[in-house]
């Protein structure tokens, strides 16, 4: 356990325990709605605080997180309660900062600083980092000083034009069977499996899989349409599986696909084939790597 002396009175960083996990999926719902408010475009509506589904998949993976990666997990207490935490883990050699966030009320005083430092040291002993960031400011100068290279991220928002969407063969459905591929295209796109996190993907989303003798890839299907993550030997694969999984969504329901990087060129124009429109949406933050391609990461575990 440790204090920061750049932080307000009776401040304590410690790990995160169980417990905390109704306080700190309080803050997470506060924090994100804050950033929302204050980072998101004028046109766009800032949206409500997450309902008790969210928060309750919320706390299952953090709870998930917390057992895999205890060392990677801390909160910030001062006497009137949890005011900050951080959550991260480690995948072979690659660390992962999954959750991070500061009371908009104590920011400012040392606390996100102190929480990162913790984190990080979960890591300390791995040659690559990444992490999905927002668009905040003084966490974005966090990061860039911390050694990390910014990616900005694009969304796909709109309703998938159905007509626009090709004959789709060479797609099946995944099941538990297929992680020791998942993971060999994982090393090859991150450097990195996921390992142990595929349990908990697979228990929460539909799994698609093609792997034929030009390459192999996979997709978990988000609920609200298009893909929580994505990986591929090669960019025919990829596109294979965004259309499957655009597919899969329910006719006429707008969607939000998230977190696509720069470097995936072959995304944006499937996006522009299914009508879809482009926005910014923070960055990808790297550090001793490349952003992954073909490949779409989750915005938890990376």
């Amino acid at each position: 356990m440790t204090t920061s002396p750049h932080s307000p009175a009776d401040l304590l960083i410690r790990p995160m325990q169980d417990a905390d996990l109704p306080a700190v999926v309080a803050l997470r719902n506060l924090g994100f709605h804050d950033l929302d408010r204050r980072t998101l475009p004028r046109h766009l509506d800032v949206p409500a605080l997450p309902d008790d589904a969210n928060s309750a998949l919320w706390v299952d993976r953090t709870r998930f997180v917390l057992g895999t990666d205890p060392g990677g997990c801390w909160v910030a207490e001062t006497p009137t309660g949890v005011v900050g935490f951080a959550t991260s883990t480690v995948r072979e050699l690659t660390w992962l900062l999954h959750t991070y966030v500061v009371h908009p009320e104590v920011q400012g005083h040392g606390i996100g600083r102190a929480l990162l430092d913790a984190a990080a040291s979960h890591g300390s002993g791995c040659l690559r980092a990444m992490l999905s960031a927002s668009a905040d400011p003084a966490a974005v100068r966090r990061y860039l000083l911390a050694g990390f290279e910014l990616h900005p991220q694009m969304t796909l928002t709109g309703v998938v034009r159905r007509d626009a969407i090709p004959v789709i063969t060479k797609v099946r459905e995944g099941t538990p069977g297929d992680r020791e591929l998942m993971d060999s295209l994982d090393r090859r796109r991150r450097d990195a499996a996921h390992g142990v996190d595929h349990e908990w993907l697979l228990a929460h989303h539909p799994l698609l899989v093609s792997d034929t003798t030009t390459g192999a890839g996979y997709a978990y299907l988000h609920p609200a349409g298009g893909v929580s993550l994505l990986a591929a030997d090669n960019r025919r694969t990829a596109e294979r599986l965004l259309w499957a999984a655009l597919a899969a969504g329910a006719p006429g329901v707008s969607i939000s696909q998230d977190h696509l990087t720069g470097a995936n060129q072959w995304a944006l124009r499937i996006a522009t084939e299914a009508g879809l429109a482009v926005h910014t949406s923070g960055y990808l933050a790297v550090r001793g790597m490349r952003p992954p391609v073909p490949y779409v990461h989750h915005g938890t575990f990376g």
